[in-house]
């Protein structure tokens, strides 16, 4: 069976363990089929090798607990609304037919998820039109939610990963070329550096006080929320 019940769309492998890997680990350990597709191989990135990238991403993969991670080689640096990217992202999305999209915020430092958050939410619509790519059964997400990088937003909602912090953290450090390892021979980035995985818990810890729990990541989304169960939404929430 292709089909997942979550697909999480970074610009470059290890976006999404850095904007929702708790939260993926979450629904993966909840019984949830879990999918990861990095828009491109981040072969612009000052430290790593594009194989020493596949390689973190997959055994970053597996760690969260997601059945499939695929890379649509957009060009890094080159995310565009162009009908051939366009394209990709639809193909993708009838291929796994997920109900839940997670994907950047639309403001952010860096050009690649700004372009990335509307190249994934302009196809994620035309993915349901039926006259686009016709030799694909059409398929549009229930739900788009949107996880910050470096701008941050009023959350909609925060999901509670207090459980699933240490998975985030492992996923994170597969990235040995990337994120902090005195080990590591290149020069040091913005991203090795030893205080950015400390804000990366500062965060969660921040989002967590702000519910009442000891960590937690934040989303966004444009549509009302409904609540089924009301009281055990609500009363589970500090205020």
């Amino acid at each position: 069976m292709n089909t997942v019940d979550v697909l999480a769309f970074g610009a470059h492998p290890d976006d999404v363990e850095l904007g929702c890997g708790g939260t993926l680990a979450k629904l993966a350990r909840q019984g949830f089929r879990v999918g990861i597709v990095d828009l491109t191989k981040g072969e612009m990135a000052s430290r790593g090798t594009v194989e020493e990238r596949y390689e973190e991403s997959e055994a970053a993969r597996k760690i969260l607990g997601a059945v499939v991670r695929r890379n649509l080689q957009i060009p890094d640096a080159g995310i565009s609304l162009t009908e051939e990217h366009q394209n990709r992202v639809i193909r993708v999305v009838r291929e796994y037919q997920p109900a839940l999209v997670f994907l950047p915020y639309f403001d952010d430092r860096h050009p690649d998820h700004k372009h990335a958050s509307q190249l994934i939410t302009e196809a994620c619509f035309y993915s349901g039109l039926g006259k686009i790519l016709p030799e694909l059964p059409p398929h549009r997400p229930n739900r788009l939610v949107y996880y910050p990088m470096t701008y941050e937003f009023t959350p909609s909602f925060v999901v509670d990963i207090t459980e699933e912090f240490d998975i985030k953290r492992q996923a994170l450090e597969a990235y040995r070329s990337q994120f902090f390892n005195p080990q590591w021979p290149g020069k040091q980035t913005f991203v090795s550096s030893r205080w950015f995985m400390e804000a990366v818990e500062f965060k969660a810890r921040h989002y967590g006080w702000l519910a009442g729990v000891k960590y937690a990541e934040p989303f966004y989304i444009r549509e009302s929320l409904a609540l089924t169960d009301i009281f055990d939404a609500l009363v589970k929430n500090r205020m």
